[in-house]
């Protein structure tokens, strides 16, 4: 089949600045393009030409000083030439990408985004009606759309995203020569316990809990490091008024709090083999943040919150531990120090999860995935 896939507007592909649909989609793409001919549509980006051919996948990138501009940039592509267009994360333009032709549209859907406020009622109508599926990254969003418009129940299909474990080195495998040795050393953490936090520095996320919490750890294991990854959005390092907080409350901790700032997506993968411990606080409905899958393949006992549909990847006591009272410093407190004060079972719980990445949460299985979806449409 001919598919056109549609990016959103705020990030280029492929993911130079990150972003976890472009990531979902970067992953994907080379198996879905040994079975499709297929174009992706994204913004442009200084980074990136504005017209490319790799690997057999076409690239269009096109102008975006406004939504409209792109939307309508797009629609002057789209022919019935194309089989499926596959529209990632905006019911919104559906009806208005659709309008005129009678190929297939699916939708590929990431947050929450038919709630009145984002979508008429007959806008959300008209998608639903005019898609042939709708794949959600997890069963919390499917749901979600289903209690709003019933009709969707059908067509709605749970895709978890994936992980690639091979760029990913488990803490059990490092040994002096290893990046985990190197980057510890870099940061002068190689006599620390070190938790991570991977995330957007925005309230949303938690990342005061954590604080909060280490805060009293560093007291009791005087050994113990935090590293937080992230700035308030992908590709910079802007200031706020937030990230101004949770570094002038970090010097009053007595132990090291590292702020890496942004860093360039191929740099993640390296930076998890520093962690003994990973945190995620979302204090948002979150769809399904993908750092679960990352830490699972770095081999790292996560600890998360019971909030939107984190919980879905998780078994409790098998690859980390759910926070119900999520924002509470004092339970994620009490989490981290039972690690802290297990090792083994810490490794355990690593080894746990780094397993499930393997077995569950591949590239391979999510273009599978997919890719019957598709066929379904021919």
């Amino acid at each position: 089949m001919k598919i056109a896939i549609i990016c959103t507007e705020k990030l280029a592909f492929p993911p130079v600045n990150g972003g976890a649909v472009q990531m979902y989609l970067e992953g994907a793409l080379p198996i879905l393009s040994k079975f499709h001919e297929i174009t992706v549509f994204s913004i442009q980006d200084p980074k990136l030409p504005n017209r490319d051919l790799l690997s057999g996948v076409k690239y269009i990138r096109l102008p975006s000083s406004t939504t409209d501009e792109y939307v309508r940039g797009v629609k002057n592509y789209l022919t019935n030439d194309f089989n499926l267009v596959h529209v990632f994360n905006r019911p919104r333009w559906v009806p208005f990408l659709s309008k005129d032709l009678t190929c297939s549209f699916s939708l590929s859907l990431h947050n929450e985004m038919f709630p009145v406020k984002k979508i008429s009622s007959s806008m959300a109508n008209a998608c639903i009606d005019r898609v042939s599926f709708i794949t959600t990254v997890s069963q919390f969003i499917a749901n979600g759309v289903k209690e709003l418009y019933p009709s969707a129940e059908g067509k709605l299909h749970p895709v978890y995203s994936a992980v690639d474990c091979n760029i990913y080195n488990p803490i059990w495998l490092g040994d002096k020569d290893s990046q985990r040795t190197d980057l510890r050393a870099k940061y002068g953490l190689q006599n620390y316990k070190t938790v991570l936090y991977v995330g957007r520095l925005t309230p949303k996320k938690g990342t005061h809990i954590v604080l909060d919490a280490m805060n009293s750890i560093m007291m009791s294991h005087p050994n113990t490091a935090l590293m937080i990854i992230g700035s308030k959005w992908y590709g910079g390092n802007q200031p706020t008024d937030y990230i101004r907080l949770l570094k002038k409350f970090s010097e009053n901790l007595i132990g090291p709090v590292i702020f890496t700032g942004f860093l360039n997506p191929s740099e993640i993968p390296n930076y998890y083999s520093i962690g003994d411990i990973f945190v995620n606080m979302s204090q948002w409905r979150e769809p399904l943040a993908r750092v679960h899958y990352e830490a699972m393949a770095a081999g790292l006992p996560i600890i998360t919150t019971n909030r939107g549909g984190n919980a879905e990847v998780m078994v409790e006591g098998v690859n980390g531990f759910i926070m119900n009272d999520y924002d509470n410093p004092r339970v994620l407190e009490k989490n981290i120090v039972r690690l802290l004060d297990n090792e083994d079972l810490a490794l355990t719980i690593g080894k746990n999860g780094r397993k499930l990445a393997l077995e569950k949460y591949s590239f391979e299985r999510l273009a599978d995935d997919l890719l019957k979806l598709f066929d379904s449409v021919k």
